[in-house]
């Protein structure tokens, strides 16, 4: 009696301390103090919890979360790796446009393992490999309650790291591919951003489906050993920002056809180098502005060449009920992954180094790869 009063005054105090409920942490119902013996309850949870927006390493803090019930339409899943993304980053500091309300777990997108299920689901069962399918916020714990259907079952076979990652990057990267023109084998695309987790998925899809890429990276101190990488995940040409300052850049093409599609996530000079490769009535679509620079476009460029300029979102196209879609797209990449016909550059970090990979994505030690909590 003893314990259970100590536990029950524990989650009271963290509670009224965070005002816990579902809306605020990612999924979590509200504590129960007066339960029946019957009623499910998660394990306690370790999260990552911002109380306001600002500069993430500044209003992050780790802290314990106490049992919560798991209701008959929930499941409780025990996350096992979850990335730190750019949009993570931003949701922080409050300048995303869609965002949790504060307080908040931190976190978008992860893997995990089923570890009970309210008294109502079905088709899904302790043990299940389960990611969020379209992703929600609240990733960034040890444990997530939320109602069923936010969980997608994937196969026990998948990577991982790969399963924590493939919906925010690797959706993107195939979407943009397949939604703004109908590129066949032979044609081109051209993309600045190569090394980022989307170019490096842009350039292996491409590859997979007979599209030739020219990449364009920013100079850098070992640009050659990145240019060799990215050819060997299929790219074509590489080119530095530097090497394009000339007359014709579509001369150092060989046997390359001028690109239909280009993709820009850099803003600024990188997305006017971008546009240069395309051809007569080619379509560049944006979507990240790395440079915080805006995108600048020739009046000549819209006359004679008669250029489309598009953007693209996934949070956009994920809300225009495309649950389904999203799945089938996301077992289609993992499949892929799986295959090693995807990859990309990650580095996992124990859940209590957290701190220390949000350093390294927010970029206060120079080009770091995808930094993935592993909890």
């Amino acid at each position: 009696m003893v314990v259970a009063r100590s536990i029950a005054l524990k989650a009271v105090n963290t509670a009224s301390l965070w005002g816990l409920n579902r809306s605020r942490f990612g999924g979590l119902p509200k504590v129960q103090t007066v339960r029946a013996l019957s009623t499910i309850m998660s394990p306690p949870s370790k999260a990552v919890v911002y109380e306001h927006h600002g500069p993430p390493d500044s209003v992050t803090r780790m802290i314990e979360l106490p049992p919560v019930e798991v209701q008959e339409n929930q499941v409780c899943v025990k996350m096992l790796a979850a990335p730190i993304n750019p949009s993570d980053i931003n949701r922080i500091e409050g300048v995303y446009p869609v965002r949790p309300q504060v307080p908040a777990v931190g976190g978008y997108e992860g893997v995990g393992e089923v570890y009970s299920v309210g008294s109502a689901v079905k088709g899904l069962s302790p043990g299940d490999l389960v990611i969020p399918s379209p992703p929600s916020s609240g990733t960034w714990q040890t444990y997530v309650v939320k109602d069923h259907d936010i969980w997608h079952k994937i196969s026990k076979d998948s990577p991982i790291e790969y399963a924590a990652t493939v919906t925010v990057n690797p959706l993107t990267a195939i979407r943009m591919l397949e939604d703004f023109t109908t590129l066949s084998a032979g044609d081109s695309i051209v993309q600045n951003g190569a090394t980022s987790i989307v170019g490096q998925c842009v350039i292996q899809l491409a590859r997979y489906r007979g599209i030739h890429s020219i990449n364009i990276i920013r100079d850098r101190a070992g640009s050659d050993e990145v240019k060799e990488r990215l050819k060997a995940l299929g790219a074509d040409e590489v080119f530095t920002e530097s090497q394009l300052e000339v007359k014709n850049v579509k001369s150092l093409l060989s046997n390359i056809p001028e690109p239909a599609l280009g993709l820009n996530c850099v803003g600024g000079h990188a997305a006017s180098l971008v546009l240069k490769f395309l051809r007569q009535g080619g379509t560049m679509v944006t979507y990240g502005g790395m440079s915080k620079k805006p995108v600048t476009v020739s009046t000549s460029s819209f006359i004679f060449k008669d250029l489309s300029l598009r953007g693209f979102w996934l949070q956009k196209w994920l809300s225009a009920d495309k649950a389904k879609e999203c799945r089938d797209m996301v077992d289609y990449l993992l499949c892929l992954a799986q295959e090693r016909k995807l990859k990309y550059e990650m580095e996992l970090v124990p859940f209590d180094k957290f701190h220390s990979a949000l350093d390294k994505a927010l970029g206060k030690h120079g080009s770091q790869p995808k930094q993935v909590i592993k909890f």
